[in-house]
């Protein structure tokens, strides 16, 4: 259905705060992360899309995490993001996925040689922008076949098509479209979403992620000048860069899922719950067996956190390897981090759905009731898990541990 909700460009959030101090910025994120909590159940239910969220995460300046020092941000690692990530997660994954683009975007904005790095994407970023965009189209062949044209209309280009998975978009201030130009090669074209002709669906169907607005934009003669134009390749080194730290990002998502519902699993006992009809004890709460499986899910949110933050580190690596200079090392870091977080993931979802599932334990029928909404965090760790095929990614680091096959770790796709 179409989006009746205020895009982020009709608000009028307050300038973000220049913070150039890391744990500053950091030090905003629990009071951020408890704003956006609340109702965020209801919100699901009722399909509300949470633009609220975004004009606080913009307010508050964190979309300028990871811009270095030098470049007038705060200088934040990748550690930090992700960390930011998983904590917005635990109060809404919707929101927490939603701000991947975002990130991808300002990832490969400060990786850019320092001669070539966009001094204007840069002031908007520091200044609170955010940055969406969707590559995906449906009813191609196959997946990253692209159908939608840019062509020449004088001097400047028309943007025509129809693209999908939107993710963020919908609370972005730009957003980013692959086409083909008139001769046939790949580009790629940042945009306001206010630009007319560029229409935001709020049309997913997911079961899962139902409010990250990952439908479909409609583009329909939208007006682009040769500047707004850019190549764009996957297999470049900042490109395989950035296609792990995507990965990750949608793992944090996860991980904040299952915070999530530890943390409303633990409430759910504590005001609600009953002992089982077999138990020796008075209360849930006291019940040895409910006590057993809290303490499994709050195991398994400790695993995933801790297999993320690894995949963080190892990110943290190949980021500091760019500015050292040797393409060896930066090779070995690249292969490493992409090893790194498939691993991570392929452990992580087990364990994260695991969670997410007995978590239904800790009560009778009322833990399924509709209003607690329990099953958002298995529904929202589901459908991020099929966004890219785990038997694919088993096979992948199989491969290279049996045969040292670097393939698909070098292509840059999110494999």
């Amino acid at each position: 259905m179409p989006n009746s909700a205020p895009s982020a460009l009709s608000a009028t959030p307050k300038p973000a705060e220049a913070v150039n101090d890391p744990s500053t910025l950091l030090a905003k994120v629990p009071d951020l992360a408890a704003e956006i909590a609340k109702e965020a159940a209801r919100r699901d239910l009722e399909r509300e899309l949470p633009f609220e969220a975004f004009r606080l995460f913009k307010e508050a300046g964190l979309g300028a995490l990871r811009i270095p020092v030098a470049l007038g941000g705060p200088g934040g690692s990748v550690a930090d993001y992700i960390e930011t990530i998983m904590a917005i997660g635990a109060a809404d994954s919707n929101v927490a996925h939603a701000l991947r683009s975002h990130f991808n975007f300002t990832e490969s904005l400060i990786l850019s040689p320092s001669t070539a790095i966009d001094r204007t994407q840069l002031s908007r970023v520091l200044s609170g922008k955010l940055f969406g965009g969707a590559h995906t189209e449906q009813g191609t062949k196959r997946p990253g076949e692209v159908t939608t044209r840019l062509t020449r209309s004088g001097d400047s280009y028309r943007l025509n098509g129809r693209k999908w998975y939107a993710t963020g978009t919908a609370f972005s201030d730009f957003a980013s479209f692959s086409a083909k130009n008139d001769d046939g090669e790949f580009v790629s074209v940042l945009l306001p979403v206010d630009r007319p002709g560029i229409t935001i669906l709020d049309d997913w169907d997911g079961m899962g992620q139902r409010l990250t607005a990952s439908g479909g934009v409609l583009l329909e003669d939208v007006e682009v000048l040769p500047h707004e134009i850019s190549t764009r390749g996957l297999n470049t080194l900042v490109g395989r860069h950035t296609s792990t730290l995507r990965q990750l990002h949608l793992a944090a998502s996860m991980a904040g899922a299952v915070r999530g519902a530890l943390a409303e699993g633990t409430e759910y006992v504590r005001r609600q719950a009953r002992s089982a009809a077999h138990s020796a004890a008075e209360t849930a709460s006291a019940d040895p067996f409910v006590q057993k499986i809290l303490g499994e899910v709050a195991a398994g949110s400790f695993a995933v956190d801790t297999l993320i933050r690894e995949s963080a580190r190892a990110l943290d690596k190949t980021a500091a390897a760019f500015a050292a200079g040797d393409p060896q090392a930066l090779e070995t870091a690249l292969i490493e981090s992409a090893l790194t977080t498939a691993r991570t993931q392929i452990v992580a979802s087990q364990i994260a759905l695991a969670a997410a599932t007995n978590v239904f334990e800790l009560g009778g029928g009322s833990a399924t009731s509709r209003h607690l909404n329990l099953d958002r965090h298995w529904r929202n760790i589901r459908t991020v898990l099929n966004h890219n095929p785990l038997l694919h990614k088993a096979r992948v680091v199989g491969d290279f541990y049996i045969n040292g096959t670097t393939t698909h770790l070098e292509e840059g796709k999110v494999f």
